[in-house]
């Protein structure tokens, strides 16, 4: 694909993610910032969430680990736009309700600079705030209910400037500076009899943050990848709401919004290539989300473990037909939650599966990437709410040229 195309492609999708932040609707985003966002790039997603020391393409945006980026080839240019669509079934102990959701997820471009440095830019929703909550609670002294209705949404979103730099053929450096912005609204309805009254309370936050990746190849077939995410404050900020209706009776607005702790994060990879056709990715990560010390009187923060494996199967490269060059992908993926509800951790899990299909003959081919999981999040224990989603995600890893001199004949 022709570099011009490429920058067109990413101008037109920046707006597309900006207004598409919201995987699929939560009720745990009631919490905090919301439920951060759990989409990967290209083919990782098939591969459990995979990849803090992948280095096995050239082609793809890894975005686990900063330091990978130095795999790209010098005079290309990659650009990665990623879709999702999520049917969920929400329910606890005595209803349910299904919900269907399609989303734009994410952008992205790298490219080299010079032999030793690759750079990589891009957005992607942090969290996300979206939940609908209806309750009906009897009036004290009288036989008649007033019903509260609250409407939940917002996130935070990251803009993202990762840099790769190459030690020598086997040690890479890398580090990534984000910036993290947002607002999250919520606004309640309380209506009883012919009176309603009507309550918005929103926020706005900002914070600058930083991670640093390495990846150290033993031999020429297993990776040891690391990173960590330095802790960071997201700033609470005042925001100011117009009237909806004229039968509003109060608005009230946070003129001093509460700033939110972003824990210490830590993770550690293996990549290894078990022989031409097959490598397999195991990851562990954790998030110190006790050190934070936020807690209120419905949940309390807790740190956080995330076990991952993913499975790449793939023909030699030297493979000339087309179905002999598609990509085969599986994993699975644990994570322990940073929510405890009722004294119950609100843990996740999920398997998943995937195909990338080159776009062309050459080695050095554009992607689709084809992702399937299914898992589940939560319980229906103690008046809690079980999700259980179907999530179709297709990834386009796009190739071209950048700087590449034209040919005379």
């Amino acid at each position: 694909m022709k570099t011009k195309t490429i920058l067109l492609y990413f101008i037109f999708s920046i707006n597309l993610t900006l207004n598409a932040q919201s995987d699929f609707s939560s009720p745990y985003s009631i919490y905090g910032i919301g439920k951060e966002n759990l989409n990967f790039f290209g083919g990782f997603s098939a591969m459990g969430n995979s990849g803090i020391a992948y280095r096995s393409s050239s082609t793809t945006i890894n975005k686990s680990n900063p330091s990978s980026l130095t795999t790209i080839k010098k005079n290309s240019f990659l650009y990665e736009l990623g879709f999702n669509n999520t049917y969920s079934l929400k329910f606890d102990s005595d209803v349910s309700q299904k919900e269907n959701n399609f989303n734009f997820t994410h952008l992205a471009m790298a490219f080299p600079i010079n032999k030793y440095w690759n750079m990589s830019i891009g957005i992607q929703p942090y969290s996300k705030v979206n939940y609908e909550i209806d309750i009906i609670q009897p009036i004290e002294g009288s036989i008649n209910n007033y019903k509260t209705k609250i409407i939940g949404s917002g996130g935070i979103n990251e803009i993202f400037w990762g840099h790769g730099f190459k030690i020598n053929n086997n040690l890479s450096f890398g580090t990534e500076f984000v910036g993290l912005f947002g607002s999250i609204s919520q606004e309640q309805w309380l209506n009883y009899g012919l009176s309603s009254t009507y309550l918005n309370d929103k926020n706005v936050y900002f914070s600058l943050g930083a991670t640093l990746g390495v990846q150290y190849t033993l031999g020429s077939k297993t990776t040891f990848g690391a990173t960590i995410n330095f802790p960071t404050i997201l700033r609470g900020a005042e925001a100011t709401v117009g009237t909806k209706s004229s039968r509003i009776i109060s608005s009230e607005f946070n003129q001093n919004a509460d700033d939110f702790n972003l824990p210490l994060k830590l993770g550690f990879g293996i990549s290894s290539q078990l022989n031409k056709k097959i490598l397999i990715n195991v990851d562990y990560r954790i998030k110190y989300w006790e050190n934070t010390n936020q807690t209120n009187n419905a949940s309390t923060y807790i740190n956080q473990s995330i076990y991952a494996i993913g499975i790449e199967f793939k023909s030699p490269s030297n493979h000339t037909s087309y179905f002999g060059r598609i990509k085969y992908r599986a994993g699975i993926n644990y994570d322990s939650g940073y929510l405890n509800i009722n004294n119950k951790n609100i843990n996740r899990y999920s398997f998943s599966l995937g195909l990338g299909l080159p776009t062309s003959k050459s080695n050095f081919s554009s992607f689709i990437n084809l992702n399937y999981s299914y898992g589940k999040e939560g319980t229906t224990d103690r008046g809690l709410i079980q999700e259980n989603f179907h999530k179709l995600s297709l990834n386009l890893s796009m190739f071209g040229n950048w700087f590449q001199k034209p040919k005379i004949f």
